[in-house]
Protein backbone atom coordinates (compact mmCIF):
# COMPACT_ATOMS: atom_id res chain seq x y z
CA UNK A 1 0.00 0.00 0.00
CA UNK A 2 1.46 3.58 -1.11
CA UNK A 3 2.02 5.50 1.43
CA UNK A 4 0.06 9.08 1.49
CA UNK A 5 2.90 11.80 1.08
CA UNK A 6 1.79 14.26 4.06
CA UNK A 7 0.74 18.24 3.19
CA UNK A 8 2.59 19.00 6.56
CA UNK A 9 5.20 21.49 6.24
CA UNK A 10 8.40 19.99 7.58
CA UNK A 11 10.23 21.93 10.19
CA UNK A 12 13.46 23.34 9.45
CA UNK A 13 16.81 23.62 10.76
CA UNK A 14 18.20 26.78 11.69
CA UNK A 15 21.48 27.56 9.27
CA UNK A 16 24.92 27.48 11.15
CA UNK A 17 26.79 30.27 10.91
CA UNK A 18 29.25 30.44 7.81
CA UNK A 19 32.88 31.38 9.14
CA UNK A 20 34.30 31.12 5.28
CA UNK A 21 35.41 28.79 3.04
CA UNK A 22 35.70 24.77 4.04
CA UNK A 23 39.68 24.04 5.48
CA UNK A 24 39.52 20.35 4.11
CA UNK A 25 39.94 20.89 0.42
CA UNK A 26 43.18 22.46 1.31
CA UNK A 27 43.92 19.42 3.48
CA UNK A 28 43.62 16.78 1.43
CA UNK A 29 45.65 19.13 -1.28
CA UNK A 30 48.59 19.67 1.21
CA UNK A 31 48.93 15.81 1.66
CA UNK A 32 49.04 14.83 -2.09
CA UNK A 33 51.68 17.14 -2.87
CA UNK A 34 53.58 15.89 0.44
CA UNK A 35 53.32 12.36 -0.51
CA UNK A 36 54.32 13.28 -4.10
CA UNK A 37 57.32 15.21 -3.44
CA UNK A 38 58.42 13.14 -0.65
CA UNK A 39 58.55 10.38 -3.09
CA UNK A 40 60.28 12.91 -5.45
CA UNK A 41 62.74 13.56 -3.75
CA UNK A 42 63.36 10.44 -2.11
CA UNK A 43 63.97 8.76 -5.88
CA UNK A 44 66.70 11.82 -6.89
CA UNK A 45 68.99 10.86 -3.86
CA UNK A 46 72.19 8.33 -4.59
CA UNK A 47 72.32 4.56 -3.40
CA UNK A 48 74.31 4.61 -0.15
CA UNK A 49 77.89 3.43 -0.47
CA UNK A 50 78.52 0.14 0.67
CA UNK A 51 81.09 0.55 4.17
CA UNK A 52 84.13 -0.48 3.62
CA UNK A 53 85.27 -4.25 5.38
CA UNK A 54 86.40 -4.07 9.30
CA UNK A 55 89.81 -5.47 9.04
CA UNK A 56 91.18 -7.37 12.00
CA UNK A 57 93.56 -5.80 14.14
CA UNK A 58 96.97 -8.07 14.38
CA UNK A 59 98.91 -6.52 17.38
CA UNK A 60 102.91 -6.56 16.05
CA UNK A 61 104.75 -9.39 16.87
CA UNK A 62 107.21 -9.49 19.54
CA UNK A 63 110.98 -10.03 18.45
CA UNK A 64 112.35 -13.62 19.31
CA UNK A 65 115.53 -13.23 21.03
CA UNK A 66 118.32 -15.03 19.08
CA UNK A 67 119.25 -18.59 20.27
CA UNK A 68 122.79 -18.77 21.86
CA UNK A 69 125.64 -19.64 19.74
CA UNK A 70 126.54 -23.39 20.09
CA UNK A 71 127.79 -26.00 18.34
CA UNK A 72 125.47 -26.28 14.82
CA UNK A 73 126.20 -30.89 15.02
CA UNK A 74 125.20 -30.34 18.45
CA UNK A 75 121.37 -29.15 17.75
CA UNK A 76 120.86 -30.27 14.29
CA UNK A 77 118.38 -33.69 14.11
CA UNK A 78 120.28 -36.48 12.98
CA UNK A 79 120.17 -37.14 9.44
CA UNK A 80 117.31 -38.94 8.00
CA UNK A 81 118.22 -42.10 6.22
CA UNK A 82 118.50 -41.66 2.50
CA UNK A 83 115.33 -42.75 0.93
CA UNK A 84 114.81 -45.86 -1.43
CA UNK A 85 112.19 -46.06 -4.09
CA UNK A 86 109.59 -48.45 -2.91
CA UNK A 87 109.54 -52.45 -3.85
CA UNK A 88 108.49 -53.24 -7.12
CA UNK A 89 106.48 -56.49 -5.66
CA UNK A 90 104.68 -56.56 -2.66
CA UNK A 91 106.29 -58.79 0.16
CA UNK A 92 104.75 -61.88 1.04
CA UNK A 93 101.98 -62.66 3.49
CA UNK A 94 103.02 -63.65 6.69
CA UNK A 95 101.81 -66.96 8.05
CA UNK A 96 98.32 -67.41 9.79
CA UNK A 97 99.37 -69.04 12.43
CA UNK A 98 101.29 -66.22 14.93
CA UNK A 99 104.51 -67.25 16.42
CA UNK A 100 104.20 -67.58 20.43
CA UNK A 101 104.61 -64.91 22.42
CA UNK A 102 107.63 -64.53 24.83
CA UNK A 103 107.41 -63.18 28.16
CA UNK A 104 108.02 -60.21 29.01
CA UNK A 105 111.37 -59.96 30.92
CA UNK A 106 111.25 -56.98 33.85
CA UNK A 107 114.92 -56.38 35.73
CA UNK A 108 114.09 -55.22 39.54
CA UNK A 109 114.95 -51.90 39.72
CA UNK A 110 118.33 -50.90 41.04
CA UNK A 111 118.26 -49.87 44.43
CA UNK A 112 121.22 -47.23 45.29
CA UNK A 113 123.42 -46.90 48.06
CA UNK A 114 121.74 -46.73 51.18
CA UNK A 115 121.77 -43.29 53.37
CA UNK A 116 123.51 -44.12 56.48
CA UNK A 117 121.04 -44.01 59.40
CA UNK A 118 121.32 -41.11 61.67
CA UNK A 119 123.54 -41.80 65.09
CA UNK A 120 122.07 -42.43 68.53
CA UNK A 121 122.05 -39.86 70.74
CA UNK A 122 125.29 -40.25 73.03
CA UNK A 123 124.52 -40.24 76.80
CA UNK A 124 126.87 -40.97 79.67
CA UNK A 125 127.11 -44.06 80.94
CA UNK A 126 125.04 -44.91 84.52
CA UNK A 127 126.41 -47.54 86.18
CA UNK A 128 129.54 -49.87 86.62
CA UNK A 129 127.51 -52.72 84.03
CA UNK A 130 127.67 -49.71 81.32
CA UNK A 131 131.03 -48.67 82.19
CA UNK A 132 132.45 -52.10 81.69
CA UNK A 133 130.41 -52.50 78.29
CA UNK A 134 131.16 -48.92 77.09
CA UNK A 135 134.94 -49.69 77.89
CA UNK A 136 135.31 -52.58 75.44
CA UNK A 137 134.60 -49.97 72.72
CA UNK A 138 138.01 -48.54 73.70
CA UNK A 139 139.83 -51.71 73.72
CA UNK A 140 139.66 -52.25 77.01
CA UNK A 141 138.38 -55.22 79.20
CA UNK A 142 137.81 -55.31 82.97
CA UNK A 143 137.93 -59.26 82.61
CA UNK A 144 134.15 -60.87 82.28
CA UNK A 145 131.63 -58.38 82.50
CA UNK A 146 129.13 -58.87 85.23
CA UNK A 147 128.10 -55.53 86.39
CA UNK A 148 129.87 -56.29 90.02
CA UNK A 149 133.05 -53.60 90.61
CA UNK A 150 136.00 -55.01 91.67
CA UNK A 151 140.22 -54.19 91.26
CA UNK A 152 139.88 -55.47 87.38
CA UNK A 153 137.07 -52.63 87.15
CA UNK A 154 138.88 -50.07 88.54
CA UNK A 155 142.58 -50.95 86.73
CA UNK A 156 140.87 -50.62 83.12
CA UNK A 157 138.70 -47.29 84.32
CA UNK A 158 142.75 -45.73 85.44
CA UNK A 159 143.96 -47.37 81.48
CA UNK A 160 140.88 -45.33 79.84
CA UNK A 161 141.55 -42.24 82.12
CA UNK A 162 145.17 -42.38 80.86
CA UNK A 163 144.37 -43.14 77.14
CA UNK A 164 141.92 -39.38 77.08
CA UNK A 165 144.52 -37.56 79.75
CA UNK A 166 142.97 -37.68 82.55
CA UNK A 167 143.44 -38.07 86.56
CA UNK A 168 143.67 -42.11 86.44
CA UNK A 169 141.51 -42.36 90.04
CA UNK A 170 140.11 -45.43 89.01
CA UNK A 171 136.45 -44.17 89.45
CA UNK A 172 133.88 -43.15 87.80
CA UNK A 173 134.12 -39.48 88.20
CA UNK A 174 132.79 -36.07 86.66
CA UNK A 175 135.86 -35.98 83.97
CA UNK A 176 135.11 -39.84 83.23
CA UNK A 177 131.37 -39.82 82.70
CA UNK A 178 132.01 -37.03 79.83
CA UNK A 179 134.14 -39.13 78.22
CA UNK A 180 132.89 -42.53 78.88
CA UNK A 181 129.47 -42.21 76.55
CA UNK A 182 127.26 -44.71 75.13
CA UNK A 183 127.46 -44.31 71.62
CA UNK A 184 125.00 -47.12 71.17
CA UNK A 185 123.01 -49.95 72.66
CA UNK A 186 124.80 -51.61 75.53
CA UNK A 187 122.92 -54.72 75.05
CA UNK A 188 122.07 -56.67 71.84
CA UNK A 189 120.22 -59.87 71.07
CA UNK A 190 121.50 -62.98 69.73
CA UNK A 191 120.28 -65.83 68.22
CA UNK A 192 120.81 -69.51 68.81
CA UNK A 193 121.94 -71.17 65.55
CA UNK A 194 122.31 -74.93 64.58
CA UNK A 195 125.91 -74.42 63.58
CA UNK A 196 126.31 -73.48 67.88
CA UNK A 197 124.92 -76.21 68.55
CA UNK A 198 127.11 -77.99 66.35
CA UNK A 199 130.31 -77.01 67.57
CA UNK A 200 129.75 -78.31 71.47
CA UNK A 201 131.73 -81.22 72.43
CA UNK A 202 131.92 -83.18 75.72
CA UNK A 203 135.41 -82.17 77.64
CA UNK A 204 137.16 -85.15 78.24
CA UNK A 205 138.67 -85.01 82.11
CA UNK A 206 142.14 -86.53 81.35
CA UNK A 207 145.20 -85.70 79.56
CA UNK A 208 145.32 -88.58 77.37
CA UNK A 209 141.20 -88.34 76.66
CA UNK A 210 142.42 -84.72 75.78
CA UNK A 211 144.85 -85.50 73.60
CA UNK A 212 142.76 -87.91 71.85
CA UNK A 213 139.95 -85.77 71.23
CA UNK A 214 139.62 -84.14 67.30
CA UNK A 215 139.30 -80.84 68.99
CA UNK A 216 138.92 -79.13 72.45
CA UNK A 217 135.92 -77.12 71.41
CA UNK A 218 133.22 -75.37 73.89
CA UNK A 219 131.33 -77.85 76.28
CA UNK A 220 128.20 -76.27 76.26
CA UNK A 221 126.28 -73.03 74.94
CA UNK A 222 126.90 -71.01 77.82
CA UNK A 223 130.15 -71.20 77.87
CA UNK A 224 129.97 -70.31 74.18
CA UNK A 225 127.91 -67.46 74.37
CA UNK A 226 129.53 -66.19 77.26
CA UNK A 227 132.64 -66.23 75.98
CA UNK A 228 131.95 -64.57 72.59
CA UNK A 229 130.01 -61.85 74.23
CA UNK A 230 133.32 -61.13 77.17
CA UNK A 231 130.99 -61.55 79.87
CA UNK A 232 130.44 -64.22 82.80
CA UNK A 233 128.25 -67.19 82.99
CA UNK A 234 126.41 -66.33 85.51
CA UNK A 235 125.62 -62.80 84.25
CA UNK A 236 124.08 -64.61 80.48
CA UNK A 237 122.18 -66.48 83.24
CA UNK A 238 120.37 -63.18 85.11
CA UNK A 239 120.07 -61.63 81.68
CA UNK A 240 117.83 -64.66 80.20
CA UNK A 241 116.14 -66.17 83.37
CA UNK A 242 113.48 -68.07 81.26
CA UNK A 243 116.25 -70.19 79.19
CA UNK A 244 117.00 -73.87 80.17
CA UNK A 245 120.39 -73.71 79.52
CA UNK A 246 120.33 -77.76 79.09
CA UNK A 247 118.23 -77.71 76.18
CA UNK A 248 118.17 -74.43 74.33
CA UNK A 249 116.50 -75.09 69.96
CA UNK A 250 117.77 -73.02 67.50
CA UNK A 251 116.08 -70.52 66.81
CA UNK A 252 115.89 -68.70 70.77
CA UNK A 253 117.46 -65.03 70.95
CA UNK A 254 119.29 -64.61 73.87
CA UNK A 255 119.87 -60.88 75.18
CA UNK A 256 123.51 -60.09 75.60
CA UNK A 257 126.14 -57.58 76.01
CA UNK A 258 127.01 -55.39 73.15
CA UNK A 259 130.98 -55.82 73.64
CA UNK A 260 132.53 -55.39 70.81
CA UNK A 261 136.71 -54.78 70.64
CA UNK A 262 137.80 -51.32 67.67
CA UNK A 263 139.75 -52.95 64.57
CA UNK A 264 143.50 -54.39 65.91
CA UNK A 265 145.78 -51.46 65.43
CA UNK A 266 149.13 -52.09 65.28
CA UNK A 267 151.22 -52.33 68.57
CA UNK A 268 154.68 -50.83 68.85
CA UNK A 269 155.31 -51.72 72.61
CA UNK A 270 153.69 -54.17 75.17
CA UNK A 271 153.82 -53.95 78.71
CA UNK A 272 153.45 -56.40 81.21
CA UNK A 273 152.75 -55.49 84.95
CA UNK A 274 153.76 -57.83 87.65
CA UNK A 275 152.46 -56.46 90.47
CA UNK A 276 148.83 -54.94 89.14
CA UNK A 277 148.67 -57.93 86.80
CA UNK A 278 147.62 -56.12 83.15
CA UNK A 279 148.87 -56.14 80.12
CA UNK A 280 148.80 -53.29 77.55
CA UNK A 281 149.93 -52.59 73.97
CA UNK A 282 151.00 -48.98 72.78
CA UNK A 283 151.11 -47.61 69.28
CA UNK A 284 154.21 -45.58 68.06
CA UNK A 285 152.97 -42.48 69.65
CA UNK A 286 153.12 -44.12 73.27
CA UNK A 287 149.45 -43.67 73.10
CA UNK A 288 147.15 -46.66 74.78
CA UNK A 289 145.33 -48.98 72.29
CA UNK A 290 144.33 -51.81 74.89
CA UNK A 291 144.47 -53.15 78.62
CA UNK A 292 144.11 -56.90 79.69
CA UNK A 293 144.03 -58.36 83.03
CA UNK A 294 146.58 -61.70 83.68
CA UNK A 295 147.26 -64.02 85.74
CA UNK A 296 151.29 -64.35 85.98
CA UNK A 297 153.10 -67.19 87.46
CA UNK A 298 152.83 -68.71 90.53
CA UNK A 299 156.47 -68.66 91.81
CA UNK A 300 158.94 -65.70 91.16
CA UNK A 301 161.82 -67.25 89.67
CA UNK A 302 159.58 -68.50 86.82
CA UNK A 303 158.62 -64.57 86.24
CA UNK A 304 160.54 -63.21 83.52
CA UNK A 305 161.71 -59.35 84.10
CA UNK A 306 163.55 -57.05 81.52
CA UNK A 307 162.56 -56.66 77.59
CA UNK A 308 161.67 -59.75 75.84
CA UNK A 309 160.25 -59.65 72.29
CA UNK A 310 157.30 -61.96 70.33
CA UNK A 311 158.96 -64.98 68.74
CA UNK A 312 155.41 -66.15 67.33
CA UNK A 313 151.97 -65.51 67.16
CA UNK A 314 149.82 -68.70 66.81
CA UNK A 315 145.97 -68.68 66.20
CA UNK A 316 144.35 -71.60 67.23
CA UNK A 317 147.53 -73.73 68.52
CA UNK A 318 147.97 -77.20 69.82
CA UNK A 319 149.46 -77.64 73.27
CA UNK A 320 152.28 -80.09 74.69
CA UNK A 321 151.78 -81.52 77.08
CA UNK A 322 154.91 -81.92 79.46
CA UNK A 323 154.74 -84.03 82.74
CA UNK A 324 158.43 -82.45 84.34
CA UNK A 325 155.64 -79.09 84.13
CA UNK A 326 153.20 -80.40 85.57
CA UNK A 327 154.55 -82.31 89.33
CA UNK A 328 151.27 -82.24 90.89
CA UNK A 329 149.40 -83.97 88.53
CA UNK A 330 149.14 -87.88 88.88
CA UNK A 331 148.61 -88.78 86.17
CA UNK A 332 151.31 -87.01 84.36
CA UNK A 333 153.97 -89.22 86.49
CA UNK A 334 152.25 -91.90 85.13
CA UNK A 335 152.19 -91.35 81.68
CA UNK A 336 155.66 -90.38 81.64
CA UNK A 337 155.64 -89.07 78.10
CA UNK A 338 154.52 -85.30 76.33
CA UNK A 339 151.34 -85.76 74.46
CA UNK A 340 149.97 -83.11 71.89
CA UNK A 341 146.71 -81.79 72.71
CA UNK A 342 144.79 -80.60 69.74
CA UNK A 343 143.45 -76.57 69.29
CA UNK A 344 140.04 -75.22 70.89
CA UNK A 345 138.58 -72.85 73.31
CA UNK A 346 138.91 -75.56 75.81
CA UNK A 347 143.00 -76.12 74.87
CA UNK A 348 144.91 -75.09 77.76
CA UNK A 349 146.37 -71.93 76.42
CA UNK A 350 142.90 -71.15 74.65
CA UNK A 351 142.90 -70.20 70.87
CA UNK A 352 145.95 -67.97 70.86
CA UNK A 353 150.05 -68.22 71.98
CA UNK A 354 152.30 -65.64 71.65
CA UNK A 355 155.77 -67.00 71.66
CA UNK A 356 158.33 -64.82 73.56
CA UNK A 357 162.37 -64.75 72.92
CA UNK A 358 162.77 -66.42 76.16
CA UNK A 359 162.09 -70.53 75.49
CA UNK A 360 158.82 -71.84 77.40
CA UNK A 361 157.54 -68.03 77.81
CA UNK A 362 154.44 -66.95 76.31
CA UNK A 363 150.86 -65.33 76.54
CA UNK A 364 148.46 -67.46 75.96
CA UNK A 365 143.92 -67.84 76.46
CA UNK A 366 142.94 -70.32 78.57
CA UNK A 367 139.79 -72.32 79.22
CA UNK A 368 138.93 -70.52 82.39
CA UNK A 369 138.32 -66.43 81.59
CA UNK A 370 136.28 -65.95 85.29
CA UNK A 371 139.78 -67.30 86.96
CA UNK A 372 142.06 -64.64 85.14
CA UNK A 373 144.51 -62.63 87.30
CA UNK A 374 142.60 -64.10 90.66
CA UNK A 375 145.09 -67.07 90.33
CA UNK A 376 148.60 -68.16 89.26
CA UNK A 377 150.33 -69.67 86.13
CA UNK A 378 152.95 -71.90 85.63
CA UNK A 379 155.43 -69.35 84.60
CA UNK A 380 153.22 -67.70 81.54
CA UNK A 381 150.75 -64.79 81.38
CA UNK A 382 147.41 -66.15 80.44
CA UNK A 383 144.61 -63.27 79.03
CA UNK A 384 140.63 -64.64 78.64
CA UNK A 385 140.57 -66.31 75.05
CA UNK A 386 139.02 -62.90 73.33
CA UNK A 387 141.63 -60.86 74.69
CA UNK A 388 144.38 -63.05 74.08
CA UNK A 389 143.34 -63.31 70.33
CA UNK A 390 142.95 -59.40 70.39
CA UNK A 391 146.81 -59.20 71.15
CA UNK A 392 148.36 -61.64 68.56
CA UNK A 393 146.48 -59.48 65.77
CA UNK A 394 147.93 -56.46 67.32
CA UNK A 395 151.82 -57.96 67.59
CA UNK A 396 154.24 -58.86 64.96
CA UNK A 397 157.46 -60.77 65.30
CA UNK A 398 159.84 -58.95 67.08
CA UNK A 399 157.38 -56.65 68.88
CA UNK A 400 158.78 -55.63 71.60
CA UNK A 401 157.27 -56.57 75.29
CA UNK A 402 158.54 -55.13 78.59
CA UNK A 403 157.62 -57.29 81.54
CA UNK A 404 158.18 -54.85 85.20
Amino acid sequence: MARRKSNRPRPTRPARPSSGPPVWPWLVLLLALGTGGSYWWWQRQPPPKPAPPQREFIPPARPVPAPPQTNAEAILPPALPPKTNPPTSLPPRPSPVAPPLRPTVTHPPTIGPLEPSPAPPQRAVTNLLEAQIALTWHGISCGPIDGVGGAQTALALKAFQRQHHLEESGRLDRDTLTELVLAQPPFTQRLVTAADLARLLPLPLTWLGKSQARRLDHETLLELVAEQAHAHPSFIRRLNPGVNWDAVPAGTELTVPNATYPAARRANLVRVNLTEKWIRAFDSQGQLLSHFPCSIGKLAEKRPVGELHVAVAVKDPNYTFNPAVFPESEEGRQLGRKLVVPPGPNNPVGVAWIGLSKPGYGIHGTPSPEQVGRTESHGCFRLANWNAEYLRQMVRVGTPVWIE
